[in-house]
């Protein structure tokens, strides 16, 4: 298995991870630890619009930060990342070799593909590590994700 494979791997266990973890973000909630902090749907939206804007810069060679507006519900949240890591699985497959070792234009700068890749990778796993810890606060119960949780033994 090379590296990319690898990524793709990583990239499916991971983002089927993060469905469950957006899964149990509880509907109208508005929890954040801190005025500061974001919540649980807005961070969630965030790792979508990532994720979205990695493949893309991915295929392309040029990142485009758009995530469009937060939908309503986190239901519609929920359902939005059920099809696009679905799609993004595909399109990750489908990358050619060769983009998967080239460049892309990263806000200014050349950066190349596979370390920005694993860059986001672990970008949306911190983020999906930042909802996790909301989730008892909002009432809900933390799912495994590297093992057992409190709530999923």
């Amino acid at each position: 298995m090379d590296e990319r494979d690898r990524f793709i791997e990583l990239w499916i266990t991971e983002s089927a991870t993060t469905q469950k973890v957006l899964d149990r973000i509880p509907e109208g909630s508005d929890y954040r630890p801190d005025p500061k902090s974001r919540t649980a749907q807005e961070i969630a939206w965030q790792i979508i619009a990532e994720e979205r804007m990695m493949i893309d810069a991915a295929e392309k060679g040029t990142a485009e930060w758009a995530p469009g507006p937060l939908p309503a519900t986190m239901r519609e949240v929920q359902a939005v990342y059920e099809r696009q890591r679905i799609e993004l699985a595909d399109r990750w497959r489908r990358l050619p070799a060769s983009r998967w070792e080239g460049t892309l234009e990263f806000f200014g700068t050349s950066r190349p593909v596979a370390p920005m890749a694993w860059s986001f990778l672990l970008d949306i796993v911190h983020h999906r590590g930042q909802i996790s810890t909301y989730l008892r606060p909002m009432g809900s119960t933390v799912p495994r994700i590297y093992g057992p949780s409190g709530d999923e033994p």
